[in-house]
């Protein structure tokens, strides 16, 4: 049994205990209420989570793990996981289900809700299908013979392959299936089948429809347009004329490429530039994607009203070229009140070698515009991927704390990409993923935030009259947080120590005053 320490020191009006978490459980479904999540309790949610995927098709697309990586989830803060599923493993044969696969999933979505961390389904897709990297099955791919290219990096094959674009063009047409029925219809009946499953299950909180949409051949418009704009600006600026052969060559290479990116360090230039391709996204969103994207919740509304649909901007969206997605509809017309914003967000050095150096301004910026996008559609926003950083360098650390103070400035949750084995001894992830952050709020969050330079956490919210259920923040090593720091107002009610059972990390649980008002919460915290 793990030994318990208490403390109760009276401050005011509050009482200090501790105790240990020895049962946590999910409860309740996540709805959405405006811009926020809510769950069953009536509190604000803030997701701060990590992807947990396998693409690998020798493990039969699931990672191998067992429950105890759930449990050190928890004890790093974790209450969300992305968890990946992928079409190959979902339908290998037209119309056929995999239930040994879809037994494996119920078994993690277990793992998680014993330690009360929620998950929301994504069905992923890179380069279109396993065929050419992992998605959709082969029986799926018609890519007509295409020829498939690959670049200097991998998701440059999007923009060259044939293959791969003319694949998405048959899906986004609806092109038949070998069993004459279309594409999407197999992945809305798809999607169908997994909503009913999990229709009832309160640790589920949504189905990401699809990662990253990818507009197919009409890419090929994108390109041009956005590297004969910043030859405008270069010259604009420079003085200097760069032909559309030098511009290209210029960004087929990663290491002029990185050069050319430096140019478009600063909001401004960088601005234009994906301006330039804002129609062309556009139509793609306005139609094919959302075409889809309302077909499959009409399949997945048929069966489960419960559940949060989580829309993604397609792939020229996840570097600030600004969306035009919108909610889906119900049957009777009306705005589906249970769906949210999954936005990307990756500056253009991700996946190089340069991908601890991104251009700060440029990353401000396309989390901006993402900001703007939830605000324009008013639903909660989940950034689903940011980040893929790797090594244990210390400049990635910083890079990681930038992001991770933007989510905070916009109260985004977020879900890391992504997990893998030794990611827990990263200086990033321990100096920036790892941190004190408000889980569930009991009223509507205004601010928070952890200055690393000074070890002070700050949380401003407006509690709601006749609250019942406490303020839950997270904090990674809770007995380093020393009570005499704690400053809170109004400073009625309880605050209790919660730690998780064999781990110094812990919740710190903050009564409601039981008045409407304004309440703030500040302290020291060392690490």
């Amino acid at each position: 049994m793990f030994r318990r320490i208490c403390f109760f020191i009276a401050v005011a009006l509050s009482v200090f205990s501790c105790n240990t978490t020895q049962s946590l459980k999910t409860e309740g479904f996540i709805t959405v209420e405006g811009q926020k999540f809510i769950d069953a309790n009536g509190r604000q949610v803030i997701f701060s989570g990590i992807n947990y995927i396998s693409k690998n098709p020798k493990e039969k697309y699931l990672p191998q793990h067992g429950p105890e990586i759930f449990q050190q989830f928890l004890k790093w803060g974790i209450n969300c996981i992305r968890l990946g599923i992928i079409w190959d493993g979902l339908e290998p044969e037209p119309g056929k289900y995999n239930e040994e696969y879809l037994l494996e999933i119920d078994k993690r979505i277990q793992w998680a809700s014993e330690n009360g961390i929620y998950v929301f389904l994504d069905m992923h897709q890179d380069l279109y299908g396993s065929k050419f990297s992992d998605g959709a099955p082969e029986w799926a791919t018609l890519d007509e013979g295409q020829p498939h290219y690959t670049g200097a990096v991998w998701s440059d094959s999007y923009l060259i392959s044939p293959a791969v674009q003319t694949a998405f063009d048959n899906f986004w047409k609806n092109a038949p299936a070998p069993d004459g029925i279309g594409l999407q219809d197999h992945y809305a009946n798809l999607w169908k089948h997994i909503a009913q499953r999990y229709a009832n299950n309160t640790t589920v909180i949504g189905y990401d429809i699809m990662n990253e949409p990818f507009m197919g051949s009409a890419a090929n418009n994108i390109m041009p347009v956005m590297l004969t704009t910043y030859a405008e600006q270069f010259a604009m600026e420079t003085g200097k004329i760069l032909s559309a052969e030098e511009v290209g060559a210029m960004w087929a290479v990663e290491e002029s490429r990185m050069e050319a990116l430096r140019f478009l360090e600063a909001k401004e230039r960088y601005s234009k530039v994906v301006d330039s391709v804002y129609d062309l996204n556009a139509s793609f969103e306005k139609n094919e994607l959302q075409n889809m994207y309302q077909k499959v919740a009409n399949a997945i509304r048929e069966v489960d009203k419960n559940h949060i649909l989580f829309l993604e901007h397609s792939y020229f969206s996840n570097t600030g070229v600004a969306s035009a997605i919108e909610p889906t509809k119900l049957a009777d017309g009306t705005t589906d009140p249970l769906v949210a914003y999954a936005a990307h967000g990756y500056d253009l050095v991700v996946d190089t070698k340069e991908v601890e150096n991104p251009s700060y301004e440029r990353v401000e910026f396309i989390f901006e515009r993402i900001n703007q996008t939830g605000q324009r559609m008013n639903v909660p926003v989940l950034v689903g991927e940011w980040g893929a950083f790797h090594g244990n360098s210390l400049k990635m650390a910083e890079t990681a704390r930038q992001v991770v103070n933007i989510f905070e400035r916009f109260n985004f949750s977020n879900t890391y990409w992504a997990f893998y084995n030794g990611i827990g001894g990263e200086p990033y992830f321990k100096n920036a993923l790892v941190r004190p952050y408000p889980a569930f709020v009991s009223g509507n969050l205004v601010t928070y935030g952890f200055d690393v330079e000074t070890n002070r956490f700050s949380c401003v919210w407006d509690e709601k009259a006749g609250a019942a259920s406490p303020t839950e923040i997270f904090i990674p090593n809770l007995k380093n947080l020393k009570k005499s720091e704690i400053t809170i107002t109004p400073d009625a009610g309880k605050i209790e120590f919660e730690y998780f059972e064999s781990s110094n990390a812990g919740k710190l649980i903050i009564s409601p005053s039981g008045k409407a008002g304004q309440r703030k919460i500040e302290f020291a915290f060392i690490r």
